[in-house]
C-alpha cells in the first residue's frame, strides 16, 4: 500500500506547503494530490509542486470535466507529463449539479457517460495512432453541428506524449465505481472504511469484467481519501474530523440529490445520515456535527495518538494485501504526523 498527500484546494497564500511536500517526498510518499471546488484549480499548484520536487508523483485528485473539454485536458496532461519527467498523474470527476450548473453553467446531466466519451476522447489523443475524430452524445470532434463553420480538420497532436497515462476517476457510487473500473487506471473515493472494502472492489470488478480487464487489481489502484488528525486529546481529535464529515453528509447537495448521504447509508450509517442531512439543511450546523458518530470518524479516519494512528496504519495495510486498496490518500497538515504515519 503506497502514501500519498492531499494538500486541499483553496489556494493558500504562497502556495503550497513545500516543506511539508519535500519532506513526504523525503520520506517515501508516493504521490501528493491537488484539487479544486469553486476556488482554487487543481492544475495550477500541482504544476507548481512538479516543479519545485524531482521524485514524488503529483496528481490532480480531481479536476471537474465540465470546467474543460477533453482535449483541453489531455493539452495540460501532456504539458506536465512531458516537463515532469513522467509523473503527473490525472485525476478527473464530474463533481456534482450544484456546482457544475450553479458555478460552471453547464449541464450535469449523465455524467457517466460523459466521462466515457472523455477518457476516450484523452486515450485517443495519447496514443497518437491517428487525427482525433470522435462522434458521441456530448463530443463531436471535429464539430460539424449547427453553427460551425464547416472548417474543422481532424488533428493529431503535435506532442508525443507517453502513450498511456494514468487515469484516476473520483467516485464512490456503484454506478461510478463500475465506469472506473471500465475505463480508468484508479478510483478515489472521499472517504472508505477498509473492512468493508468490498463495497468499493466490488463494483469496480463488475465493470472491469464488463470491459474485459482482469479482476486482480494488480494494474489498478483504489486510492480513498483518509482524514488524518493526530493529538492527544482522542475526543478533540475527532470533533474536528466531524466537522468535515458533517459537511459532505448533510451540505454537499440537495436533500434527495447528495451522493456523500447516500454513501453513508450504505457503510452502515443509514439513521446518522437522516439526522446529520436534517440538522444541516435546517441550519443546525453544531447538531449536524455532533450526530456524526465517533464509530464512523474511526472507521474511516486516522485520529488520536501516534501509537493509536500507527496500529490503525497497519490496519489498512492488512486489508489492503489482495489490491483492495493500493494508496492511503491523506489530509496530513504537519511534517511531524506526516513522519508518524510513514513510520508506520
Amino acid at each position: 500500500m503506497k502514501l500519498g498527500l492531499l494538500i486541499g484546494y483553496k489556494g493558500a497564500p504562497g502556495g503550497p506547503n513545500m516543506d511539508l511536500v519535500l519532506e513526504a517526498e523525503r520520506l517515501g510518499y508516493d504521490t501528493v494530490w491537488t484539487s479544486e471546488a469553486w476556488g482554487s484549480d487543481a492544475v495550477t499548484p500541482a504544476a507548481w509542486v512538479l516543479a519545485r520536487t524531482t521524485k514524488i508523483k503529483v496528481g490532480t485528485g480531481i479536476m471537474q470535466m465540465s470546467a474543460r473539454t477533453p482535449s483541453c485536458t489531455a493539452m495540460t496532461a501532456m504539458s506536465l507529463q512531458a516537463m515532469s519527467g513522467n509523473r503527473f498523474l490525472l485525476g478527473i470527476g464530474p463533481s456534482g449539479p450544484q456546482v457544475i450548473e450553479g458555478w460552471h453553467g453547464e449541464v450535469f446531466g449523465k455524467p457517466l457517460k460523459r466521462t466515457r466519451e472523455y477518457v476516450e476522447i484523452i486515450r485517443q489523443i495519447f496514443a497518437r495512432e491517428k487525427p482525433l475524430e470522435f462522434q458521441g452524445e456530448f463530443y463531436q470532434i471535429p464539430n460539424t453541428g449547427p453553427g460551425t463553420t464547416g472548417l474543422g480538420k481532424a488533428l493529431k497532436t503535435i506532442m508525443h506524449p507517453e502513450p498511456h497515462i494514468n487515469i484516476y476517476m473520483g467516485s464512490f457510487a456503484p454506478a461510478g465505481l463500475r465506469t472506473a473500473g471500465q475505463v480508468a487506471d484508479g478510483v478515489q473515493p472521499i472517504f472508505m472504511i477498509p473492512e468493508k472494502a468490498r463495497l468499493v472492489r466490488d463494483h469496480v470488478e463488475e465493470g472491469r469484467v464488463k470491459a474485459g480487464r482482469s479482476t486482480d487489481l494488480a494494474d489498478f489502484d483504489i486510492a480513498p481519501f483518509v482524514r488524518v488528525q493526530m493529538g492527544d486529546d482522542l475526543q478533540a481529535c475527532r470533533d474536528v474530523i466531524k466537522a468535515d464529515l458533517a459537511l459532505y453528509i448533510g451540505g454537499m447537495g440537495a436533500r434527495d440529490k447528495n451522493f456523500y448521504n447516500d454513501y453513508t447509508k450504505r457503510l452502515g450509517y443509514e439513521d446518522a445520515a437522516v439526522k446529520i442531512q436534517d440538522a444541516f439543511l435546517a441550519g443546525r450546523r453544531a447538531e449536524a456535527v455532533a450526530a456524526v458518530p465517533d464509530e464512523l470518524v474511526d472507521a474511516t479516519s486516522l485520529v488520536g495518538s501516534a501509537d493509536r494512528i500507527q496500529g490503525r496504519v497497519r490496519e489498512w495495510r492488512a486489508v489492503a494485501a489482495d489490491h483492495s486498496i493500493g494508496s492511503m490518500l491523506m489530509s496530513i497538515k504537519d511534517i511531524d504526523t506526516l513522519r508518524v504515519v510513514a513510520q508506520a
